[in-house]
């Protein structure tokens, strides 16, 4: 089966199941100061989850895009990718643990057609310290349903990664994992922020017993070994616990939150463990194979960074990045120009990235329209940045020249070529062994001294940005959330109907907000929108939502949006309203969280003030705003 079949296979088997269909979020997370990217298909439903009603009701299914710039050093073998798609189903208080796994399993063996003989899974062991029980119930339904087939059910307590290398798992068909089998949005059961929702989960795999355990991993081998012989694919997440002040509590609801890989399936099914070869993956390979006349066989490692890096930026053009120095736009560069460092390697030395993103939107212009439509504003977008690049690597090449008359090239001079010029380490070495240059002895030493202080400034700075967790949903982040509300309509009352909101992020300090307007905010500008805010926080308007098919909601509310923002059938429409005039300031399609009424915004005597505002890209301008 394609990777398209089985997507279109998914969503139709929980629609028969009574699941409503709803669009993919943006890649770039709106109101969600805790990560730079929607890691996962969870992600825009944490309100949900937690307890808000969804407008499509309890059941929910869809395929969401993702992007993990964690995963970037790990891409190159058979089955990482920093972009993917998250097949996912929830249950939102409706059904629970029996229905999801015999669902799961019922997809994966008939819809899919894989071996049940070759489906291993893993349940949660529990944690006492606390007070959070061992999954036995998940590990119970799934031996039932291996005995049924006649197959080994068998359980072993593992515990963690390092104790399944030491010890194996004796061929058991049920594995219990610690933290491996723990879901949060933010990892670790001990580091969850408060106010996260999290649960115990169980993972199924699927055993390819042809690819022999590499003991460079571990002396065994298990489930959740990195040698390849098991994939994972899928995730069943049974949400139930909330992280408090004193531990965990429940959940008013039980939630069901599953996540499969569709490009795992999708070489599952193919009885391939390396998904590169699945069929949204392989007709950039074979461009590249063209592109390069040299096989993928002999040049996996650079296929595969090209493909899955290009791939990714082509969705974070779509969803409205653009390659810059910071957060979104500095990951989404550094994935182009590795893409093209990498295509030295295959000889391609001349622009290329034009006819590898044509492949991609050709891949996923039938399921995600929105591709296609952007496509020629995407193809600029990259296309701009390759040309940027390789003016870079002329620099550098011009830098590298003057560092090799030293009788030395040293690990400082090496990192200043890469984090001053972009001049990679890899092009750096190749460049200095290629003329005959030496080498510090201690070059690498110093470079990865260097390298490591500016991971610890990164990080430093990434905290900084977006600390707060789950905090997105405290009464400041909810008044941050309101305020972007009356933002977005002065800014249109001030600079014209031209404004559309194109993206925003929100932490306990400020809201940042972007929108489209071709020039620089006068000072009298910014002060009328600035005095626009404060009048109608002072007015203490009511907000209210109420429920609309997307279409009256657009088309005869006249209810504003953001822009490549994609909604269901159904959306929240929240309303504005002078309570003295009953006249309607704001009407706004948003998933929340929002205040009551806007004279909350003024608890303590604050008032709104725009403190920063700067163009974000080309013809979008970027405002940061407090209430202090």
């Amino acid at each position: 089966m394609t990777a398209q079949e089985i997507r279109s296979k998914y969503l139709d088997f929980f629609k028969d199941k009574g699941h409503r269909v709803i669009p993919r979020a943006l890649v770039v997370p709106q109101n969600d100061p805790s990560t730079l990217f929607t890691g996962s298909g969870m992600q825009p439903l944490i309100p949900y989850l937690l307890g808000e009603p969804h407008p499509e009701g309890t059941r929910l299914t869809d395929s969401q895009t993702c992007l993990r710039s964690q995963d970037i050093e790990e891409v190159g073998d058979n089955r990482h990718t920093t972009f993917f798609e998250m097949l996912g189903n929830w249950s939102l208080g409706d059904y629970f643990k029996k229905d999801q796994i015999h669902w799961f399993f019922e997809f994966l063996s008939r819809e899919v057609g894989l071996d049940p003989s070759r489906i291993y899974v893993s349940c949660f062991i529990g944690d006492p310290k606390n007070n959070i029980p061992k999954d036995e119930e998940s590990a119970s339904i799934w031996q039932e349903i291996f005995g049924s087939l006649g197959l080994n059910n068998d359980t072993v307590d593992i515990g963690s990664e390092e104790e399944g290398y030491k010890n194996g798992f004796n061929g058991a068909r049920i594995s219990y994992y610690g933290q491996k089998n723990w879901w949060s949005r933010s990892g670790s059961i001990d580091t969850m922020p408060v106010g996260d929702p999290g649960g115990p989960d169980s993972e199924a795999f699927y055993l390819f017993p042809e690819v022999i355990h590499d003991k460079r991993y571990g002396e065994n081998c298990h489930v959740n070994c990195d040698c390849g012989r098991f994939i994972e694919l899928g995730n069943s997440v049974f949400m139930e616990y909330l992280k408090t002040e004193d531990g965990f509590s429940r959940l008013p609801k039980q939630n069901v939150d599953y996540g499969g890989g569709l490009e795992r399936i999708a070489a599952a099914s193919i009885d391939d463990p390396d998904v590169y070869k699945i069929s949204l993956l392989l007709p950039i390979i074979e461009k590249l194979e063209a592109l390069s006349a040299k096989s993928y066989d002999s040049n996996t490692t650079a296929m595969r960074v090209i493909a899955d890096h290009l791939r990714g930026a082509v969705f974070l053009a779509v969803d409205g990045v653009t390659p810059s120095n910071k957060e979104q736009g500095y990951v989404m560069r550094r994935m182009i120009r590795r893409a093209i460092r990498f295509s030295f390697e295959l000889g391609i030395e001349e622009q290329f990235i034009e006819e590898v993103a044509r492949i991609v939107v050709g891949i996923y212009a039938a399921d995600f329209p929105e591709v296609k439509t952007a496509e020629e504003s995407v193809i600029d977008i990259l296309v701009r940045e390759e040309k940027i690049f390789r003016q870079t690597l002329r620099k550098g090449l011009r830098e590298l020249g003057k560092l090799l008359k030293q009788p030395q090239v040293s690990g400082g001079d090496l990192f200043k070529l890469q984090d001053t010029y972009g001049f990679p380490l890899e092009l750096s070495l190749e460049e200095v062994f290629k003329q005959g240059g030496g080498l510090a002895k201690d070059w690498r030493a110093e470079f990865d001294t260097l390298m490591d202080e500016q991971r610890r400034r990164s990080q430093t700075a990434t905290k900084g940005a977006f600390k707060g967790g789950l905090g997105g949903h405290s009464d400041i982040h909810r008044q941050y959330h309101t305020a972007t509300h009356l933002m977005y309509e002065a800014l249109r009352e001030v600079l014209g109907d031209h404004v559309v909101q194109h993206g925003s992020n929100i932490t306990e300090e400020r809201l940042r907000f972007d929108f489209s307007h071709p020039e620089k905010m006068t000072k009298e500008q910014i002060e009328k929108v600035e005095e626009i805010v404060n009048r109608q926080i002072g007015n203490d308007l009511s907000v209210s939502f109420e429920e609309h098919p997307v279409k009256e909601a657009t088309n005869d509310l006249h209810a504003l949006g953001a822009f490549g923002d994609r909604y269901g059938e159904v959306v929240k429409v929240y309303r504005m309203v002078n309570p003295k005039t009953n006249e309607t300031f704001s009407l706004e399609i948003c998933g929340g969280p929002h205040v009551h009424h806007t004279g909350e915004l003024s608890a303590g005597g604050r008032h709104f003030k725009i403190i920063k505002e700067e163009s974000s890209s080309s013809g979008i301008r970027r405002i940061k705003a407090v209430l202090l």
